[in-house]
């Protein structure tokens, strides 16, 4: 234990250990932590990448307070901080020569860390995203829904889904990973992606679901090819997955948008989707 109270561990049970309980008492803020964590405990490293995972806990009285992790070479991941504690944490990781390429949190956490690390280590914060987490109330499934149907995608649809989600990171600004065959072959192994399928068989769009970890499931990623759009498959694919969601048990089903999307924000807000708060996504 630090002074600070921030407690750093490179190991995830022993992070869990200390922080679960907090991560799963606002299972809709904290559903990116949750999600990541439990991939690498089920995964282990490979999940996210070849580098150790770096994860904290602020601690105080014997209480987490506040948690991040950070999966090589990703930004690390905040949970809501004030000011004051995102200062600590910006000073303490750079003490110990963390080298960061920027940072993931809820809009004011994200603002006050990439002010308080370019105070200590002279970097220059740039907004890279801006972005809205949404929770499902009333699923209002989109009327019409467009000719075709929805389906679990299959060991057959391997190369499409690897395909695609190379260009959906690609879109979202990251980098691609040379090989995506795991990502693909889990969400096959598991039912976890739902696409909309034309009448005449064509694959026109996507959405995957993440596994259910304290009653949340988030929505992603959602992608249609580029022409394909505007025909509602997205939206269809979607819903569809949500319901799936549902049925299966979900007590919150949640989504993230890109705020400068408005075609996605109002797509997701017509088929029941509400927002709950704003997320910033600083490069360094």
């Amino acid at each position: 234990m630090r002074p600070d109270g921030w407690y750093l561990t490179e190991d995830l049970n022993d992070f869990l250990a200390r922080a679960a309980d907090f991560l799963r008492s606002r299972p809709a803020l904290h559903t990116v932590p949750l999600t990541v964590t439990e991939a690498l405990r089920t995964r282990g490293a490979d999940a996210y990448g070849a580098e150790a995972p770096t994860f904290g806990s602020l601690e105080r009285a014997g209480e987490v307070h506040a948690a991040f992790f950070r999966t090589p070479p990703r930004r690390p991941y905040l949970t809501s901080l004030s000011p004051e504690e995102a200062d600590t944490l910006a000073a303490h990781l750079a003490r110990l020569g963390h080298r960061l390429p920027g940072v993931n949190a809820d809009h004011d956490t994200a603002t006050a860390f990439a002010d308080a690390w370019a105070r200590h280590t002279g970097a220059t914060p740039t907004l890279h995203e801006r972005e809205r987490l949404y929770r499902l109330g009333t699923l209002t499934p989109p009327e019409p829904l467009p000719e075709g149907r929805s389906r679990v995608a299959g060991e057959q649809d391997r190369e499409q889904l690897m395909l695609w989600h190379r260009e959906f990171v690609t879109a979202i600004g990251g980098a691609p990973a040379a090989d995506n065959s795991s990502w693909a072959d889990t969400r096959i192994a598991q039912g976890r992606v739902t696409l909309w399928e034309t009448p005449d068989g064509e694959s026109a769009s996507m959405a995957g679901v993440t596994p259910m970890v304290a009653g949340q499931v988030r929505v992603a990623p959602v992608y249609t090819p580029a022409h394909l759009r505007g025909r509602g498959y997205a939206g269809a694919a979607t819903a569809e997955a949500s319901r799936v969601a549902l049925a299966a048990g979900a007590a919150e089903v949640l989504l993230f948008a890109d705020l400068a999307n408005p075609t996605s924000n109002g797509l997701y807000q017509r088929i029941g989707y509400r927002p709950v708060v704003d997320f910033a996504v600083y490069d360094f």
